[in-house]
């Protein structure tokens, strides 16, 4: 049980370590294995993640920021990492700490030779994203032989990898259009690497596309959503495990007659004698508002106990009539037997959103290697 007016969010490295397994099986034994570690990865802890998925054999990392890379490293990760959006800004921070951009445009491609060459780099290893049609960050089809131009008149330089990202891989609707994507990016990136005397990794299939397209899986996958438990398909979902549990406690229990109201702007309206229990957790932890007003709720001693009113800053109601429970009792938000998905569905959300928000003042607690069904 969390200590007295603490809500915890456990973290079951014995789940990652499933969901990492299930994936590697969806590939061929000679496919790396990217691991995606951004936001905290993916609002649990980016350190003792990495640790454990370098323990179980990944072959890179992928952050956002440079400053999460810097983390990682700062806490003994040794894997290479992919920084996926670096600024110019932080270039010199990138070699000083042996982590590798991505270079995206023009811009950024000679921003960082002009860097590398002035801290005498050779053959320092970088990323190049190419546009298939996601639209976000990329070179597009007729800058290839720019890109060319640019990484033959420099020796500071080597390609690491090439890679593009899926737009709707795990929407079937959508199949023509990432058919399209997988075959764009196969021309773009042959015509990029055709006259290198080396042979950078391919990467395109994201977790959804580890799953629905795994003969583009090329020479190396990147996983992020899947290895904390999500497979954005309900036929894939049974075999992960999320990876986190978010608990707390009541604090107070409060009878109430009908006509009384709950919280802010009296948001719910007593139609009957009820229990109201409070928890200390709010929108300032991740529990945003839109899950109030019953359109989510918790488990307490395996019994659903719908949120009423508006959600506060630190505190949520529940409505726990007819449950007997006690102050300081155990409370489930997410996890175990309430999917993550269904609440995140409940507050008309989806499970990254849900995930990554949860706020750093939340304890983690890391579990070491216990399997659970959640």
């Amino acid at each position: 049980m969390p200590e007295a007016n603490e809500t915890v969010l456990e973290i079951n490295l014995g789940n990652l370590a499933h969901n990492y397994r299930f994936l590697k099986s969806k590939i061929d034994p000679d496919v790396k294995f990217l691991s995606v570690v951004k936001a905290h990865a993916y609002g649990s802890d980016s350190v003792a993640i990495a640790k454990k998925l370098e323990e179980l054999g990944t072959d890179y990392f992928a952050v956002a920021y440079v400053e999460e890379g810097v983390r990682l490293r700062e806490n003994g990760v040794t894997t290479p990492i992919l920084v996926l959006h670096p600024q110019f800004t932080h270039f010199e921070e990138i070699i000083e700490h042996c982590l590798e951009p991505n270079l995206y445009s023009e811009k950024t491609l000679n921003s960082f030779i002009s860097v590398a060459e002035k801290l005498n780099q050779k053959n320092y290893p970088v990323h190049i994203k190419l546009n298939t049609g996601l639209n976000r960050l990329g070179f597009d089809q007729p800058e290839i032989s720019r890109i060319k131009e640019l990484i033959w008149d420099t020796s500071s330089l080597k390609i690491a990898s090439v890679f593009s990202h899926l737009a709707a891989s795990e929407d079937w609707k959508e199949r023509d259009f990432t058919v399209g994507q997988i075959d764009l990016f196969r021309k773009m990136s042959w015509e990029l690497i055709k006259d290198l005397d080396y042979e950078p990794l391919l990467h395109i299939c994201n977790t959804s596309g580890v799953i629905n397209y795994p003969k583009a899986a090329f020479s190396m996958v990147r996983t992020g959503i899947g290895l904390y438990g999500y497979g954005n398909d309900k036929t894939i979902d049974p075999h992960l495990k999320p990876i986190g549990k978010l608990k707390t406690i009541i604090s107070q229990i409060r009878p109430l007659d009908q006509g009384d109201t709950v919280g802010y702007n009296r948001a719910h309206k007593i139609e009957k004698p009820s229990r109201i229990a409070t928890l200390p957790v709010g929108h300032a932890d991740g529990i945003n508002r839109i899950y109030g007003k019953k359109k989510a709720g918790v488990l307490v001693k395996g019994k659903f106990a719908p949120i009423v009113g508006n959600v506060c800053m630190d505190i949520i109601m529940i409505d726990v009539t007819g449950i007997a429970c006690e102050e300081g009792d155990e409370v489930i938000i997410f996890g175990g037997d309430q999917h993550p998905v269904e609440f995140a569905e409940s507050g008309g959300t989806i499970s990254y959103e849900l995930i990554t928000g949860i706020q750093r003042r939340v304890t983690r607690k890391i579990i070491p290697e216990k399997v659970e069904n959640q």
